[in-house]
């Protein structure tokens, strides 16, 4: 059986490869985009299919998005801030040194 290694040794080998870095900024996009809409519906008090119903999205898209699945398109953000009573805002911020 191989040496195991702590997952810190892993992580950077895996984001070493080219290409590593750019599909981990993607993932994380997605879930913390996710994670804002699910939390919003919750606070609203929506189920995934009243979600779905206001955005005209079928319940099982809505449960992908919510999980990180898919990436919007802007005109999608605009239809999920309008269904959840927001206003959608994108920003360009600049890189933060890694420290």
């Amino acid at each position: 059986m191989g040496e195991r290694r702590a997952w810190a040794d892993k992580k950077a080998e895996i984001m070493s490869r080219p290409g590593a870095g750019a599909a981990y900024e993607a993932a994380r996009i997605r879930f913390e985009l996710g994670e804002a809409v699910r939390l919003r519906r919750e606070q609203l008090g929506l189920t995934q299919a009243d979600l779905a119903e206001r955005t005209g999205l079928k319940q099982p898209a809505v449960a992908r998005f919510e999980a990180g699945g898919t990436m919007p398109t802007i005109p999608m953000l605009e239809r999920l801030a309008e269904a959840l009573e927001m206003r959608l805002s994108v920003q360009f911020q600049p890189l933060q040194e890694a420290s």
